[in-house]
């Protein structure tokens, strides 16, 4: 998996422990949580700039994902404590790309790499539309602050 060769303008990071439900019969988190777990962290990060995704689709405009990709390096067992980092490159306009690494208390190595991509929808016509103005207010408040 390719990350831009630059440094991310937005670092967040959330913390979320795994729990027993989400394991598989070796006692790992399940592959397919990590989406979850992507969404969860990416969601937080919008809510600590002051945005929420309720108020942006209240407002008319949704942001499914468009594109996701995962690669696994070391499983995550039952009750490990996940340092979930989301990093953006770039201010988004029709698109906002996000990249991933997710840590563990146990090891400081990438448990899992991740980029998943949305965008920017209205939602009566299901067209992509630029990302609204309160969004993008938030998220350049960040680089400022």
């Amino acid at each position: 998996m390719n990350f831009p060769d630059k440094q991310p303008i937005i670092e967040f990071t959330h913390r979320l422990r795994s729990r027993y439900g989400e394991t598989d019969r070796m006692g790992y988190a399940y592959y397919g949580r990590y989406l979850e777990y992507f969404e969860v962290a990416r969601t937080e990060m919008i809510r600590s700039y002051g945005l929420s995704y309720r108020e942006m689709e209240d407002s008319g405009v949704m942001l499914p994902v468009i594109h996701a990709e995962l690669e696994y390096k070391m499983p995550i067992t039952y009750d490990e404590e996940m340092h979930i980092k989301v990093m953006v490159y770039e201010i988004p306009s029709v698109r906002l790309q996000t990249f991933y690494e997710v840590r563990t208390s146990v090891s400081d190595k990438v448990h899992v790499f991740g980029e998943v991509t949305l965008c920017f929808m209205d939602r009566e016509t299901r067209k992509p539309l630029r990302a609204p103005e309160s969004f993008l207010k938030g998220i350049k408040g960040q680089l400022n602050g």
